[in-house]
């Protein structure tokens, strides 16, 4: 079975226009003959930008393995929606993937699961790979957090399955709890969770995968992998530099020692 290491960024709102475009400039130097992508032609890059940059990301990045997409769409298809951004122009400009359901978005716009599910479908009904962001609100045993996971996802497969739509989904799992706590997420309880995860979906149809959506920093891939297919970075990846250092692990833990 092919490795599929998945690394993503969002860039949230830290960055202006001009500096979104040169970030774009930056890791598309870094990226454009790093070994790693010899090594595994499966893996997949995406990036977030802000809306107003996604047009100046994907030409940055064109030609390149890494895909960008949108932090957020609409819960239609087109309308009356004022300041929204619509999957179907995401998708015609030429983007991947959609961040869907963010803890923030969960908790300062109230987004509920029945608007959640309404944006996966319409990502997939316009060719968009939903990254679903899920996580226990309140802080539970490694046990109790695995079936609030599992449930989670579980609703989601099943939404599917009952409008009758197909697709990869990517599941980018973080404790709520954990966000800008003083103490994050010990490495055996996201181990445990993610795990847990990654063998439910592996009973279901498609190709889902598990990214762990946590502050990350040096030596976190090594130390979750296998148990993730990778990580969902946040700021410390608003350094190319940082983000290299990302590239440069995964590549040291999944290459052959004899080809280092």
């Amino acid at each position: 079975m092919p490795v599929k290491l998945t690394l993503g960024v969002s860039l949230k709102m830290y960055f202006g226009y001009q500096q979104t475009l040169d970030w774009s400039d930056d890791v598309a130097r870094l990226i454009k003959h790093h070994p790693l992508f010899s090594l595994t032609p499966d893996a997949t890059l995406f990036t977030f930008p802000s809306a107003p940059a996604l047009e100046g990301t994907l030409r940055a990045f064109a030609g390149t393995v890494m895909q960008v997409g949108a932090q957020n769409i609409a819960p239609a298809q087109s309308g009356p929606w004022t300041g929204e951004t619509s999957a179907a122009m995401v998708s015609e400009m030429g983007g991947k993937y959609v961040e869907i359901g963010h803890a923030e978005r969960r908790r300062h716009f109230h987004e509920d699961e029945p608007l959640i599910l309404r944006k996966v479908q319409l990502a997939l009904e316009n060719g968009l790979t939903p990254v679903i962001c899920i996580g226990e609100p309140e802080k539970m045993t490694e046990a109790q957090a695995s079936s609030f996971a599992i449930d989670e996802a579980t609703r989601v497969i099943d939404f599917l399955s009952h409008h009758a739509l197909s697709g990869d989904l990517i599941f980018a799992w973080e404790p709520q709890w954990a966000i800008g706590a003083a103490e994050p997420a010990s490495t055996e309880y996201i181990k445990t969770v993610c795990q847990s995860l990654k063998d439910y979906l592996a009973q279901q149809s498609g190709d889902h995968r598990v990214i762990y959506g946590g502050s990350a920093g040096p030596g976190l891939l090594h130390k979750l992998w296998p148990h993730v297919d990778g990580l969902f970075l946040g700021r410390f990846a608003h350094q190319p530099q940082a983000f290299l250092n990302i590239l440069d692990e995964a590549l040291h833990l999944l290459a052959p020692k004899e080809k280092l």
